[in-house]
C-alpha cells in the first residue's frame, strides 16, 4: 500500500459534437502517465458524492473526469435524496437518448486523453442509471473495463430506443464487471441473470458480483 497523491480538480468543458458539456475533473498531480476514467453520475447529478468519488479515484492515481449527462436538458443539475429531488432526477434520466449519453461520454474521453499526462487506456464507472449507461458506455471501442454499480433496466430499456441495452452486450470489447444487491427493489435477480447470460453467449470478458441479501452494494460494504 502506498500513500495516496495529491490531486487537482477542476471543471472542465468538453466537446461533444453539436453541444458543449460540462464536467468535473481530478487528476493526480505529477508527469504521469495516468489511465483515464469515466465517472458516471447517479439521477441526482454530478453532486457532492459523484465530485468525492472522482476525487476518490483520481488518488489513486487516474484521471478522473465526471461528465454532466444532464446538461442538454437542465444546466449544472444537483440535487439531494429527497422524494421530490428523486423524481426530478428520474424526470432527466427518461429525457436521455442513448446516442447522446455516448457523445458526451466520447467527449469526457477526448477531453482526458488530451492532457499531456494522459494514458490511452480508459475505463469506465457508474452507479445506479450511470451504471446503466456504463454498460452502454462498455460498447465504445475506447473503453477497455466497465464497473457497473447497481445499473437498473439494462434488460428492459435503452434510453431513447426501443430495443434494451442488453441487445448491445456483442459490442462490448473490454471486461464488463457488475456489481448487485440480491434484495435491490430496482434490479431483480432475474434480471442480473439475463445480463450475465448475454455476457456468457457472447464471450465477453465478465464478473458479476452477488451481494445477498442486501438491498445495495454500498449496505454489504457497510456492514
Amino acid at each position: 500500500m502506498t500513500d495516496s497523491l495529491s490531486i487537482q480538480t477542476a471543471t472542465v468543458e468538453t466537446d461533444s459534437g453539436d453541444v458543449k458539456i460540462p464536467a468535473y475533473l481530478a487528476q493526480p498531480e505529477g508527469v504521469g502517465p495516468f489511465a483515464v476514467v469515466v465517472v458516471i453520475q447517479e439521477i441526482f447529478g454530478v453532486n457532492a458524492h459523484i465530485r468525492d468519488v472522482t476525487e476518490r479515484i483520481a488518488r489513486e492515481g487516474y484521471i478522473a473526469i465526471a461528465p454532466q449527462i444532464y446538461h442538454r436538458q437542465v444546466p449544472n443539475f444537483e440535487v439531494g435524496y429527497s422524494d421530490e429531488d428523486m423524481a426530478l432526477g428520474r424526470q432527466y434520466k427518461d429525457g436521455t437518448k442513448a446516442d447522446q449519453l455516448l457523445q458526451d461520454i466520447q467527449g469526457a474521453i477526448a477531453y482526458a486523453r488530451s492532457l499531456e499526462t494522459a494514458k490511452e487506456s480508459v475505463g469506465c464507472i457508474g452507479f445506479c442509471f450511470g451504471g446503466h449507461v456504463a454498460y452502454l458506455a462498455a460498447t465504445l471501442p475506447e473503453v477497455v473495463a466497465t464497473a457497473d454499480f447497481y445499473g437498473a433496466g439494462v434488460t428492459t430499456m435503452q434510453p431513447g430506443r426501443q430495443q434494451p441495452t442488453l441487445t448491445l452486450t456483442p459490442q462490448i470489447t473490454g471486461t464488463l464487471y457488475g456489481f448487485f444487491g440480491t434484495a435491490d427493489p430496482l434490479i431483480s435477480n432475474q434480471q442480473v441473470d439475463e445480463t450475465e447470460a448475454a455476457l456468457v453467449e457472447h464471450h465477453i470478458d465478465h464478473r458479476i458480483f452477488r451481494y445477498a441479501g442486501q438491498p445495495t452494494v454500498f449496505s454489504a460494504i457497510a456492514r
